[in-house]
């Protein structure tokens, strides 16, 4: 909770990218270019996926450049056309033919104009007339030759839908798949149109079957073809209202002799209003195959990979070497087979995911591919709902991730988040061949990512670089990096807080300084000053100021420290085993040797940026401060190095002591009782715990004036540790007190009047 609190702003504006991305999602503020960026991001998607195999089953008969220089221009005759469908369908022996193109005129060459003509000459008795009338109708046959080549056959012929504000209709269509009342009112379940361009009547008739070649539904947005439908409702007068299929959805029901058609709808109580479209339904007894489709009941083109004769995708074979017989029998058998074009004058080429000239035809080949192969994706109707779930699922992790890191982890933690998006996402497309939308998660995580980012840097790094420019020089790097990460608790601002303090004198300064030149006393400070503060930095200490020979550090603030009592302890002992490392080395160079005492204590002391307007520093004073200072002078008097209060050693209780007196300090009324500490407990040997037991006894007899017994207490210790100075003393003083009567009125202390 304290973290939430601290940083509260900065997950608070990580947040903000969410509601705008929830807002998009919900309608409340649409973003076109998150749209964009979905179909790119589809793009990319579909073509770093493609199969990129070749589809045996499907073959194109292309109307290409060589054909139309061989045969003519387009149209060609229609004798051309039933000599194509002949070879097809007979000699070759396909399963089904679709036409992908439109027959919405009669033969050019049928002879109706020369017909009117010889009416007109006919009048004025023409001579040979008969004759003529002869061949012409022979020529008005075409139509009815390829008439009779489609008749009985798997043939699906071409159609195209149109709207405009006054219908129009030309041709006939075929019966639609489904009659007008197929879907509940209320709602629009299909595209919509009021006009189309059919084949001419007598086409028609022979080959009853047929499917619309519309496919762009989206040119508004960037005249791609990503989808295409695979029934329309036709609602115009010039042909019986209903819902008619795609080429593809018809020529793949012929292949697979599936008879029926029917909507499949989402289960009742689905939201408001009518159910949506869930899937097309098609049937053949008692087998059901399920198309899944989109709310306009179209699909996304499965395509295998680029267009035309060197796509790979399917098989091209010129129309004029089909014409020409040029195959041998029986070669496409069972195939099922396109007519189209891919040549860039007739003007079937389409701007795709894969191609910006994808012949139309081929189109319809990969829709009719992916049926044969369940390949459809699709996007489920719970899209919406799966993207605000990974909106708030990546935005909460975003705002606690990123606020809660540090920079270099932050970078990792919105990769993490962009990488389980895009896996997830992409796995459920290759997996399942759903397409759930990406683009708002993914922006989203780069917006909170660079604004939590700027937070950091312009608000936040502010206070952190100001703070480490105020505590730098007192704290050591690695504390001020633990102040960086929440510099809003730290402040130079004075307050009273449980701290361990320490003063730490250089013995014997002075005559070291008479027998050091000035370079050779700087060089040596500079070295000794260095070694301690290294110690102390280590343990987690603040430097507090060198005075001269003596420097003076503190624990517990500003970073706090449970345990402050104990790291002082453990820096004074690591500071005095330091200074015997640097004697050993001078002593070896004839140098002059030094001693250090220190002294300290804890307790609750003033913390904060003190001073003056000419000078001020970050500091602790207080009482309990000047007892530090006090005590840092006694371990001459008591010949150790560490002195350190009562309260000290109860909170380090990681370390053995020795009690050495009870005092009462200058400038102090009440009685301290001061240690120094031996060692860790596992590092003392049952000989010295004996000792520690005895001199406690000692200490017990001298306070309860027992001197007889404390001396004769204190012989084998004295006896054992002669130069012992503590022992030394307490004897002189048990021998001393010997000699006195009882005083009633003695509290034990040893009274100090000079530091």
């Amino acid at each position: 909770m304290k973290a939430l609190r601290r940083h509260g702003a900065r997950i608070a504006i990580t947040l903000l990218p969410v509601l705008l991305a929830l807002a998009h999602v919900l309608g409340a503020w649409q973003l076109p270019f998150l749209e964009r960026l979905d179909r790119f991001i589809y793009d990319v998607r579909l073509r770093a996926t493609l199969p990129g195999t070749l589809d045996p089953r499907i073959v194109i008969v292309d109307i290409d450049d060589t054909s139309l220089q061989r045969l003519g221009q387009w149209p060609w005759g229609r004798d051309q056309l039933a000599r194509l469908t002949t070879e097809i369908m007979e000699r070759q022996q396909a399963r089904v033919l679709g036409f992908d193109v439109l027959f919405v005129e009669p033969d050019a060459s049928s002879g109706l104009a020369a017909l009117r003509q010889l009416a007109k000459d006919a009048q004025r008795e023409r001579p040979g007339l008969p004759q003529e009338i002869e061949g012409l109708a022979h020529l008005l046959d075409r139509d009815a030759v390829f008439a009779k080549t489609l008749a009985d056959r798997r043939v699906a012929l071409g159609f195209y839908f149109t709207r405009s504000a006054e219908p129009r209709a030309k041709g006939r269509l075929p019966a639609p798949v489904l009659p007008a009342g197929a879907f509940p009112e209320g709602r629009d379940y299909t595209t919509r149109w009021n006009g189309f361009v059919g084949s001419i009547p007598v086409l028609a008739e022979a080959a009853p079957t047929g499917g619309f070649l519309n496919v762009v539904l989206d040119r508004d947005v960037d005249g791609v073809v990503r989808s295409v439908p695979l029934i329309a409702r036709y609602e115009g007068a010039s042909a019986e209202p209903g819902y008619y299929e795609s080429l593809a959805l018809v020529v793949h029901r012929l292949a697979l002799g599936y008879s029926g058609l029917a909507p499949l709808l989402a289960p009742a109580g689905h939201g408001v209003g009518p159910p949506p479209l869930e899937a097309l339904l098609l049937s053949t007894g008692a087998d059901r195959t399920r198309v899944p489709v989109d709310g306009s009941a179209s699909v996304l083109v499965p395509f295998r990979g680029p267009g035309g004769p060197l796509g790979g995708s399917f098989r091209h074979i010129s129309a004029s070497e089909v014409i020409d017989g040029a195959l041998a029998p029986g070669e496409l058998k069972g195939k099922i087979v396109l007519v189209g074009s891919t040549a860039p004058g007739l003007q079937d080429l389409r701007s795709t995911p894969v191609g910006a000239d994808f012949p139309g035809v081929e189109v319809h080949a990969n829709i009719i591919s992916g049926l044969l192969d369940s390949r459809i994706p699709a996007v489920p109707d719970y899209a919406q709902g799966y993207e605000l779930v990974m909106l708030l699922a990546a935005g909460l992790a975003l705002a606690f991730g990123l606020s809660l890191s540090a920079a270099a982890r932050a970078v990792g933690v919105a990769a993490l988040i962009c990488a389980v998006l895009i896996g997830l996402n992409t796995w459920l497309y290759l997996g399942a061949g759903l397409v759930l939308p990406l683009a708002a998660s993914l922006v989203m995580v780069a917006l909170s990512f660079v604004l939590n980012m700027s937070w950091g840097y312009f608000v936040e790094g502010r206070s952190s670089r100001g703070l480490a420019r105020l505590f730098g020089t007192y704290v050591p790097p690695q504390l001020v990096d633990e102040m960086r990460a929440d510099p809003q608790r730290y402040s130079m601002r004075a307050e009273n807080k449980e701290l361990t303090v320490m003063f730490c004198d250089m013995r014997g300064f002075t005559r070291l300084a008479e027998q050091l030149a000035p370079a050779d006393l700087q060089a040596f400070l500079n070295v000794f000053f260095s070694r301690l503060s290294e110690i102390i930095s280590a343990r987690r200490g603040t430097v507090d100021k060198y005075m001269g020979d003596c420097v003076m550090a503190f624990w517990g603030a500003p970073v706090e420290a449970a345990d402050h009592a104990e790291l002082a302890v453990q820096a004074a002992v690591e500071m005095v085993a330091a200074v015997g490392e640097l004697n050993a080395s001078r002593r070896m160079g004839g140098l002059p040797q030094i001693q250090v005492g220190i002294g300290i204590n804890t307790g609750v002391m003033s913390v904060g940026d003190m001073g003056s307007a000419v000078r001020r520093s970050y500091t602790v004073v207080g009482d309990a401060v000047n007892l530090a200072s006090r005590l840092e002078g006694l371990g001459v008097h008591y010949g150790v190095d560490i002195v350190a209060s009562e309260s000290t050693r109860r909170a380090a209780s990681g370390f053995v002591w020795q009690e050495l007196d009870t005092v009462r300090v200058q400038g102090k009324a009440r009685t301290v009782r001061v240690f120094t500490p031996i060692g860790r407990p596992e590092s003392l040997d049952p000989q010295a715990r004996l000792e520690l037991e005895r001199w406690s006894c000692v200490l017990s007899a001298y306070r309860g004036q027992n001197w007889l017994q404390g001396q004769a207490m204190l012989a084998p210790l004295a006896a054992a540790d002669a130069k012992k100075v503590l022992y030394q003393l307490y004897a002189q003083r048990l021998a001393s007190m010997s000699l006195q009567p009882v005083d009633p009125e003695w509290d034990g202390a040893t009274r100090f009047d000079s530091k």
